[in-house]
């Protein structure tokens, strides 16, 4: 094992164990080194690894913490990851999502609250007749997003949160504006939404299913399309 690795390994043992908790303070980094028997540099290097995924938390000037550990915090890289994938392996992601998000929406039938079913009303009635590929990509973040909270599990909507993948998404958006079928996508979220207020969870799973089918549809036969273009 890779020295940096062996001192990520015992830093993360530490979080395990619960001798360090969210919130908690490193040692001093002499400190730490001499009671893990890991030289500076090695701690140094596994110190900034493991804040890049979020873990550690280094603050200039105070030390470095341990975050929050919280689902949405830790899972947040993943849609930056996502992103970096081509089509093939953008279709794996929307896949697992496809698995995902309509058990995470069946679940918000009987969670969400009619103030929530009323701003995602009011969300749709405010894109208008001809809203732009910009903006519906944002709205269905925040519809999905919405929806999927209600359900009450945080790591579930933390792990579909990062499966979006926002460059995925606009391209999609854009796509099936270009196409005049984005009218179609946001029928089915009206259709999701009323099987919501309807607190019908099986329709719920069902308008979901459709309305994921349909965009890891389009990804699939968008490099035909582009090369015709």
């Amino acid at each position: 094992m890779a020295v940096t690795d062996e001192a990520i390994e015992k830093i993360k043992g530490m979080i395990v164990s619960g001798a360090l908790r969210p919130g908690d303070r490193l040692p001093r980094e002499s400190e730490l080194a001499a009671r893990l028997g890991l030289s500076r540099n090695s701690l140094r290097e596994a110190v900034r690894a493991l804040s890049l995924i979020r873990i550690l938390d280094v603050r200039q000037g105070d030390g470095t913490y341990v975050t929050s550990l919280d689902p949405q915090l830790l899972l947040a890289a993943l849609g930056f990851v996502v992103d970096f994938h081509r089509d093939d392996t953008a279709l794996e992601f929307l896949a697992v999502r496809r698995l995902l998000e309509p058990a995470a929406t069946a679940m918000a039938a009987s969670r969400i609250t009619e103030a929530e079913l009323d701003e995602l009303d009011a969300r749709l009635d405010a894109l208008g007749d001809d809203p732009s590929a910009g903006e519906l990509a944002a709205a269905d973040l925040e519809f999905h997003r919405t929806v999927v909270r209600a359900g009450g599990n945080t790591v579930l909507s933390s792990l579909l949160d990062g499966l979006s993948g926002p460059a995925t998404r606009d391209r999609i958006w854009h796509g099936l504006t270009a196409e005049g079928t984005a009218r179609r996508a946001l029928d089915e979220h009206r259709a999701i939404l009323a099987a919501l207020r309807d607190r019908d969870a099986e329709a719920a799973r069902s308008w979901a299913t459709v309305h994921v089918a349909g965009a890891e549809r389009w990804l699939r036969s968008a490099p035909a399309r582009e090369a015709l273009g």
